[in-house]
């Protein structure tokens, strides 16, 4: 049977598929009800190891279906799944092609464009296709299609570990258009186009007028990415690395739950050892100073240089989340630039913020003064509020997506 991406959501009623969501550092599975709105229901949540998904594409499809079988194991969910991909071998495009009614000659007309719009070997691509209908142009009606390609070898490693887990593939979507579906809100006020941005273990970006995806883009940078430059930073394991991100908070100017050892207690002369929270004379600390600053202050003064080896302190923390939020808004203005120049491009009127970076108080603030462009942050909706207190729900948003049969309109 040939691969094919789903891009209307599966062959199969979505009450019974589960939304699958595989990044860097972590599996998501979300069953969602649709009722007027996308609500995650139930849900589960576990780490991967290091290196097991990479930018988005499966390095260990071993280890990856180990973790995807205990999952399903433990949650008690529906084995049936569909799976979202998010990485830089995947290609959408979007078509503008001659009125045609009958789907054979309009996939056949599809294809024959994708050889000059699609930057991979047909023969070793996953296509799909979706049309949005005709629309008036200066020659004519014409058929909008959407177009989404991904390579075939790494779909493969993909549906290789979740058979290894003993699940059933349903089909395979875009995790940026489930992402939209999930936190697609309609307002009649609302015009213009939407720039939504997941943040997780890697940073899924799409932008959308209404439900419609017109540009998507996976970047190399996520919380995972911060996570291992942190580690090697202070020789800890990347696990340690992610809880001390999480447990930042660049809202507060002091961080004080953390001890600082940059000058072992046991080398301060007995002379001049001093009552709780006084410094001896000729011991002024740098790292210590810094503790006492806020993430505006230590960006301002240029406090993201590389710290000493060993040395402790929050300082090397702010300083990964500042420049991990001065990597990503970069990269967000270079697609905006580019969705701007292309044909059919347009302006985003504001960005809907998603992921665990939720959980850091301040990071949207943060992004939004890098970025100069207003950021919203956005929760799925929830079946049982109860399901807050056991998984960490701003991790959900793709998985939700991938759940549902459409975006509430």
């Amino acid at each position: 049977m040939p691969l094919k991406l789903n891009m209307n959501i599966g062959r199969r009623a979505g009450a019974d598929v589960v939304g699958l969501d595989i990044q860097p550092g972590f599996v998501a599975a979300v069953k969602a009800r649709v009722n007027g709105a996308i609500l995650a229901e139930q849900a589960a949540i576990l780490p991967l190891p290091a290196d097991t998904v990479r930018d988005g594409e499966v390095l260990d499809s071993d280890t990856l279906g180990n973790v995807l079988r205990e999952l399903f194991l433990s949650s008690g969910m529906s084995k049936h799944v569909r799976i979202g991909v998010a990485n830089q071998r995947t290609v959408l495009r979007t078509l503008e092609l001659p009125p045609l009614t009958d789907h054979k000659e309009l996939a056949a007309a599809v294809r024959f464009q994708a050889q000059e719009q699609v930057p991979m070997p047909l023969s070793n691509a996953v296509l799909d296709f979706h049309p949005l209908g005709i629309i008036d142009t200066p020659a004519g009606p014409r058929q909008r299609v959407v177009l989404v390609a991904a390579q075939r070898d790494m779909v493969e490693r993909l549906l290789a570990a979740v058979r290894h887990a003993g699940l059933n593939a349903e089909g395979v979507d875009m995790s940026a258009f489930a992402l939209i579906r999930s936190l697609y809100r309609p307002d009649p006020e609302q015009v213009g186009r939407v720039l939504y941005l997941n943040i997780d273990g890697l940073t899924n970006l799409a932008i959308a007028e209404g439900t419609v995806c017109r540009f998507t883009r996976v970047l190399g940078s996520g919380l995972e990415g911060m996570a291992g430059e942190l580690a090697q930073r202070r020789s800890v394991p990347v696990a340690d690395a992610r809880a001390l991100l999480a447990a930042v908070d660049l809202n507060s100017p002091v961080q004080e739950n953390e001890p600082d050892t940059s000058v072992p207690l046991d080398s301060v002369p007995a002379e001049q050892e001093t009552t709780e929270g006084e410094r001896p004379a000729g011991h002024e600390d740098p790292a210590v100073d810094e503790l006492s600053m806020s993430y505006e202050e230590l960006t301002d003064v240029g406090a993201s240089s590389e710290p000493e080896p060993g040395q402790t302190g929050i300082a090397d923390v702010l300083s990964v989340l500042e420049s991990g939020i001065r990597d990503i808004s970069g990269e967000v203005r270079n697609s905006l630039d580019f969705h701007r120049s292309q044909e059919g491009g347009g302006e985003v009127s504001h960005v809907v913020l998603s992921g665990s970076v939720q959980d850091i108080p301040g990071f949207a603030e943060a992004l939004q003064a890098s970025l100069g462009v207003e950021v919203r942050t956005r929760d799925i909706g929830l079946f049982d509020e109860n399901l807050a207190d056991s998984v960490s729900t701003h991790r959900l948003a793709v998985a939700t997506g991938l759940a549902a049969i459409e975006a509430p309109q």
